[in-house]
């Protein structure tokens, strides 16, 4: 009796094997060989669940993506119920920020794929669809005539730590303590 194989099993072994890649030797290295390599089967069968790189990219953001949202929903969660902004804020994106090593290869992972559709604006539709959506959440717990405004500061200030981050320029410490200096120029430091 043929072996049953789960296909979304099976495209998140590639896909990990892509993240792989990409983390450890950059996403220039991404190709349906190495991946194959990487993930200890054959070419063929990367094609046969993913038939472009643009495939292979979008499901492997959709993994971390995943990772990513249950890092912030634990965290928001140990909160409790009704947390105030700030608290709600300050534990999202440190949940999003690469502190420690899973959140670092997801991380470097999300950056590849940003750089890549940079060139490849048509691959980068689901991450704009996200980043609108976080931006607009972000800005109904911002207080101010100019929530939209400073929510785009704060994701960007969120991004611009964790390329530092993912860089080794700052300690994960240094980037808490500017994600929360920045928080209290927007709340105050009484919130």
């Amino acid at each position: 009796m043929p072996k049953k194989v789960d296909p979304r099993q099976r495209r998140t072994l590639i896909a990990d094997a892509l993240m792989r890649v990409a983390a450890e030797q950059g996403l220039e290295a991404v190709s349906l060989r190495h991946v194959a390599a990487a993930a200890g089967v054959s070419a063929g069968m990367v094609q046969h669940y993913f038939r472009t790189k643009d495939e292979m990219m979008a499901f492997a953001l959709s993994v971390v993506r995943d990772r990513s949202q249950a890092r912030v929903t634990d965290a928001v969660t140990a909160l409790g119920d009704r947390p105030a902004p700030r608290q709600l804020l300050r534990a999202m994106i440190a949940a999003l920020l690469p502190l420690d090593d899973q959140s670092r290869d997801d991380g470097r992972v999300a950056l590849a794929f940003l750089a890549y559709t940079a060139v490849r604006p048509e691959a980068a539709a689901t991450l704009r669809e996200d980043n609108a959506q976080m931006a607009t959440f972000v800005a109904s717990l911002l207080p101010g005539p100019h929530a939209d405004d400073a929510a785009a500061g704060l994701l960007a200030l969120m991004e611009g730590l964790g390329v530092h981050l993912l860089g080794g320029h700052y300690t994960p410490q240094q980037a808490l303590r500017a994600l929360d200096h920045h928080l209290d120029l927007i709340f105050g430091r009484s919130a």
